[in-house]
């Protein structure tokens, strides 16, 4: 297991797998059905999904659409623009359409393509690629 994995509440964990294993090539490693449950790969990211109300939920105040504010997560990812392709045919909804951004870190530059999409409960999904 990596370090960090976040767990991302959902309203509907079928809806939520299918966009993440469907569309993203995310993979289930393991999951619980009767717990509304699954934990999710691709690549090197790791995602736990929890369906709301389906087992103890640690909330510490009301959720409402989107959830996930003020939070974006960063996904790696190889071939971001096939992904991206991929999204745009099946009518996802983005937040940040494709481009390329030169970050700073420390005395160098790196030069990323990435891209945000929404997921089905209205997390933000930074994919990136380092070209550069």
């Amino acid at each position: 297991m990596a370090a960090l994995v976040p767990e991302l509440y959902c309203t509907d964990i079928k809806k939520s797998i299918a966009f993440y294993t469907e569309h993203l090539g995310f993979k289930i490693k393991y999951e619980r059905p009767e717990e509304g449950f699954a934990y999710i790969f691709c690549g090197d990211a790791e995602i736990m999904l929890e369906e709301l109300e389906k087992n103890r939920n640690w909330i510490s105040g009301p959720l409402e659409y989107p959830f996930g504010r003020g939070i974006n997560l960063q996904i790696e990812i190889a071939d971001i623009e096939n992904l991206y392709e991929n999204l745009k045919k099946l009518g996802a909804q983005f937040f940040l359409d494709i481009e390329d951004k030169n970050y700073q870190c420390g005395p160098k530059y790196l030069l990323s393509r990435q891209f945000i999409v929404i997921d089905p409960d209205g997390y933000l999904l930074r994919f990136f690629k380092d070209i550069g």
